[in-house]
């Protein structure tokens, strides 16, 4: 089994900071929508009364990955081709369908899936599609993959991150 790990560290207005580790060991930094606040034990209803479609990072909790779902989306893109357009896909999250961990740069390329890469500029990631072909050399020959979401804010004090 392969356990994913992503710990939210930075909430900003448009967008939201983690770091993503692989069984334990840190692998990357990702970008996500807004955090709102959202929790899988939430109702449905509140978690649809919260939610901004394309807007809102998906709640926290632990959710099973699947490797064997075309993204008909990013099926044709270059760094999607390589794996027959399957992409790795968050299953049975409340209030979403088709939650992907795909390539991209800023907020605006996502709409409530994960985006891989290194933060190394303000609200944004960069590397992301060679940090997107390391991931799916882990997780393309696992069958059993989960991902747990939870916090880790950071405080920040005349630039210098506390954690």
């Amino acid at each position: 089994m392969i356990k994913l790990q992503l710990k939210r560290i930075f909430k900003g207005s448009t967008y939201t900071i983690g770091k993503l580790y692989v069984n334990g060991e840190y692998f990357c930094d990702t970008l996500e929508d807004t955090d709102r606040g959202l929790t899988s034990e939430m109702p449905i209803s509140k978690i649809k009364d919260i939610k901004i479609y394309g807007k809102t990072a998906i709640p926290t909790g632990t959710y099973k990955i699947v490797m064997n779902v075309v993204s008909e989306t990013f099926k044709n893109r270059s760094w999607a081709k390589p794996y027959g357009g399957k992409l790795p896909r968050l299953v049975n999250v409340p209030g979403y369908e088709g939650v992907l961990i795909h390539v991209g740069n800023t907020a605006d390329d996502t709409s409530g899936c994960l985006l891989v890469g290194r933060n190394k500029v303000v609200g944004k990631v960069t590397e992301s599609t060679a940090t997107f072909v390391e991931l799916m050399n882990i997780l393309r020959d696992d069958s059993t993959i989960e991902i747990t979401i939870e916090y880790i804010w950071n405080l920040c004090l005349d630039g210098l991150m506390i954690i």
